[in-house]
């Protein structure tokens, strides 16, 4: 991306380069390349999104802090492509691609001019007197010609235009395996933070709530120690299937690392966050694991769950600390419980 503006002129590029340090000058950004790459292409107005987005943020009166500059950066303007090795292979495809489609265009166009030659060259026999029926075979043997050249085109262009399904293909699974957790099947970390930021951008324009969750499997160590990594992986796919199922199409649910999963819920204030929080944690107390060489009914499982209510102007990281304090309080508590960040006060008063 950092070629399309070279064609821009010199006053204007100054003049937009201008107002660029200003808005970093008055939001009190550090004038790093990347930060001044986020603002020039805002003051530009490309993309759109990125404008759209730091409007709402200069409108809800929030701070430009490192977190969010590089945030912005990294969705707007940074790179988010594939992996070089699979970028560098789909390159070299599409690249055959291409090649084969000017071949084959050069040859329709070359079998194009063949025909006109030799239909116009039977017009001018017709013109000498020539046998019509003479005439008429080899006006047929032409077009049989033509037909037969054109049947081989459209088998060609049709075995391109699958190597095109197989690429768009590709990219989809590709991008798909770069948002997707491989333990559990939910999305990753990367797939949470570029939802979260479409989320915020929409609730904050409509003037809605969102919350989270953040939930914690107790003891898992002792399911590791106890039993192996096997049934350690098995009781995280069990809790993230139990946390897929109990949420909203509209929620994302994902792995935010070791036994921690999330949930981010866009229109939920913290009152339903916490009821589905607690439906969550419910469901995955009555789950039972069996080890399927021995039959075994190993402990129950259980998840102490921190829920917390974004507000406006702060950055996932925030609302992820509100969860986070819920979900120590959890814990200290005698884990399996569910905690909001509305009950903290009272519980260190209590305390």
């Amino acid at each position: 991306m950092a070629d399309a503006f070279e064609d821009l002129d010199f006053e204007f590029a100054t003049d937009v380069a201008d107002k660029a340090m200003r808005s970093i000058t008055a939001q009190r950004v550090p004038p790093t390349p990347n930060n001044f790459n986020v603002w020039f292409r805002y003051v530009l107005g490309a993309p759109p999104e990125l404008k759209r987005t730091i409007d709402i943020l200069l409108g809800n009166k929030r701070p430009f802090d490192a977190t969010t500059n590089r945030d912005l950066f990294a969705t707007y303007v940074g790179s988010k492509a594939m992996d070089d090795a699979v970028a560098h292979n789909v390159s070299q495809q599409l690249h055959s691609v291409m090649q084969s489609a000017r071949e084959f265009l050069a040859t329709a166009i070359s079998d194009n001019r063949t025909q006109i030659r030799a239909i116009s060259e039977v017009a001018g026999r017709s013109e000498t007197g020539t046998d019509p029926k003479l005439l008429v075979e080899t006006l047929m043997n032409e077009l049989a010609k033509a037909a037969t050249r054109a049947a081989r085109l459209e088998a060609r262009f049709a075995e391109k235009s699958r190597e095109l399904d197989l690429i768009r293909e590709s990219l989809t699974k590709s991008e798909e395996r770069a948002r997707t957790d491989a333990l559990t099947g939910l999305p990753n970390r990367r797939a949470l933070e570029e939802f979260f930021r479409t989320a915020q951008t929409s609730v904050m324009e409509q003037g809605q709530p969102l919350s989270a969750m953040l939930i914690d499997i107790d003891h898992f160590k002792r399911f590791n120690d106890s039993f192996g990594h096997g049934v350690g992986d098995q009781v995280l796919r069990l809790v993230a299937k139990a946390l897929r199922e109990r949420i909203r199409e509209v929620d994302l649910p994902a792995r935010y690392g070791g036994e921690e999963l999330i949930a981010v819920l866009p229109g939920a204030d913290l009152t339903a966050a916490t009821a589905t929080a607690e439906r969550i944690r419910r469901s995955i107390s009555e789950c039972k694991i069996t080890r399927r060489s021995t039959g075994e009914v190993l402990p129950g499982i259980t998840v102490s769950i921190g829920v917390g209510q974004f507000q406006f102007g702060e950055s996932m990281d925030d609302l992820i600390e509100h969860c986070n304090r819920a979900l120590y309080q959890a814990k200290k508590s005698g884990r399996n419980l569910v905690v909001a960040e509305n009950e903290l006060a009272h519980a260190r008063y209590v305390g």
